[in-house]
């Protein structure tokens, strides 16, 4: 660290991803700064020490060259911070995306423990929301994180609606939600992805991106088809479910295993991310 410390000259103020990443060190520095691999290098510029991002996502920019900026640019708004939206709010912030808003009501419970990738013994009883902003904030410092802690009902969907947003990620669980999610985001022109049921199942590969109408064994994507039939929706709504038929239980209670959630979730920052990147320079076979 100490051959940064005094280091000045490399520093180039770049002002544009909405004042996101505005600190940039040049190839200069980045070539000629031995640094322990896997740690941030951290710059002195006025007496502030400012952690620089850019490193962080080197290895994302071999792999998408310029298109990481467009990344920067985008917000995601996720909806539901259980076992699914977790995962996909993990790769989402590991993804350079430069700011999230994350709504979800509900604490972190020790029924959590054995899917939902934040819970920990030691955050049992925060709000998710909360325990959530720590966790990005130590991923990537620089991502705005806007926190929404309301349950989300017909009532005051406007509220997701309140920011500018360009993609919705609904992760959430009550199916009246779901249902108003889809109406808004296909009226407001907002690309979005809906994650339909994953509980009481154990295969994941079974899980497919399809609009809805193509959807099948699926007892939420049957409610929703039934909606979009009802309303002769014309648009195009797509949602990750598994071909799967649930396992039969003698509890009411929803079973659920780590990596089932976990998939959808991971599919759901696929879908988003594969989307803002689009084709790499015709590299895709």
């Amino acid at each position: 660290m100490k051959n940064l410390q005094q280091n000045t000259l490399g520093i180039q103020v770049i002002n544009g991803v909405e004042g996101l990443y505005k600190i940039r060190i040049l190839k200069f520095i980045k070539e000629n700064t031995p640094l322990e691999k896997g740690f941030y290098r951290r710059v002195s510029l006025l007496g502030f020490f400012l952690w620089e991002s850019v490193f962080m996502f080197e290895r994302l920019e071999l792999l998408i060259g310029n298109k990481i900026e467009s990344l920067h640019s985008k917000t995601v708004l996720i909806i539901g911070l259980g076992g699914v939206g977790g995962y996909a709010l993990e790769c989402i912030v590991r993804s350079g995306i430069g700011r999230v808003i994350i709504v979800d009501n509900d604490v972190v419970d020790i029924t959590n423990l054995n899917r939902q990738i934040v819970s920990l013994h030691s955050n049992i009883g925060q709000l998710k929301v909360d325990a959530w902003e720590k966790r990005i904030k130590d991923i990537n410092p620089d991502i705005e994180v806007i926190k929404m802690k309301q349950f989300i009902t017909k009532d005051n969907i406007s509220l997701l609606f309140e920011n500018k947003i360009d993609y919705l990620i609904d992760a959430c669980d009550t199916v009246e939600t779901k249902k108003e999610i889809i109406r808004n985001c296909l009226n407001r022109n907002i690309k979005f992805i809906s994650s339909m049921g994953t509980g009481n199942k154990l295969d994941i590969t079974k899980f497919k991106i399809e609009d809805i109408r193509k959807t099948s064994y699926d007892p939420i994507a049957k409610i929703i088809r039934k909606m979009v039939k009802d309303e002769r929706i014309k648009g195009k709504i797509p949602v990750i479910y598994s071909t799967e038929s649930p396992i039969k239980t003698n509890s009411k209670t929803i079973a659920s295993i780590s990596f089932v959630p976990a998939m959808s979730g991971l599919m759901c920052a696929s879908f988003v991310i594969n989307d803002i990147i689009g084709d790499i320079n015709g590299r895709r076979n």
